[in-house]
């Protein structure tokens, strides 16, 4: 019973900020329009990979490190409002391109597409807060190792699933004629959302985990 109490309580935090838009959601949205659905799932499984990566640090205890060490806390914080920042300026500098939807689209590198939804989730300090406040305050020395595992799984595959989904309807055919003549609009759009958020985390870098 006390199992199914941490779950919920700490899903019922996830599952809402997994959803809410944020830089892993702009990340999809940007590759699966403007390169296609194979480069949004890549980008997805990026993410997922990342969000994977930090549910398993928390759980090993990386909100104690980041409480004993604050300038590791405002190291990551800096660096992460700066990548993000930079890749909003990328997209705003980024040239117009049309893209033949009836042609099959040119793919980019897998690998690629896989480190870019990595960095951008790696690089995302909202990340690293919700797992070292959330996740890690809700193991205790007598929680089983199972349910960590259950729960690193979970959030790794919420993630994959509504990525997914994401990037299956921002890629479909109907919504990229749909937005074809805005795709440049889209980018820059993406680049304002990147250098905003980004603006956001390092005006947020002096402030301690809660």
């Amino acid at each position: 019973m006390d199992s199914i109490v941490v779950l919920i309580s700490v899903f019922a935090v996830f599952i809402p900020a997994l959803i809410l838009p944020g830089p892993d959601f702009v990340a999809v949205v940007r590759s699966s329009m403007t390169h296609g659905t194979r480069a949004g799932l890549l980008t997805t499984l990026g993410v997922s990979t990342g969000l994977c990566m930090y549910s398993t640090l928390s759980l090993l205890g990386l909100s104690a490190i980041l409480a004993e060490y604050q300038w590791l806390t405002w190291t990551v914080r800096v660096l992460g409002g700066c990548y993000l920042a930079y890749l909003g300026i990328k997209l705003l500098r980024a040239k117009p391109q049309t893209i033949d939807l009836d042609q099959e689209p040119r793919r980019p590198a897998g690998a690629r597409a896989i480190l870019f939804g990595f960095l951008v989730t790696l690089t995302n300090p909202k990340a690293i807060v919700l797992f070292a406040s959330v996740f890690a305050t809700a193991v205790t020395a007598s929680t089983p190792t199972w349910l960590m595992v259950l729960m690193i799984g979970l959030v790794t595959a919420s993630s994959l699933i509504w990525y997914s989904c994401v990037s299956l309807f921002m890629s479909s055919g109907p919504v990229m004629r749909r937005f074809q003549n805005a795709r440049h609009w889209i980018e820059r759009a993406a680049g304002v959302c990147f250098i905003g958020l980004g603006g956001k985390v390092l005006a947020d870098a002096g402030r301690p985990i809660s």
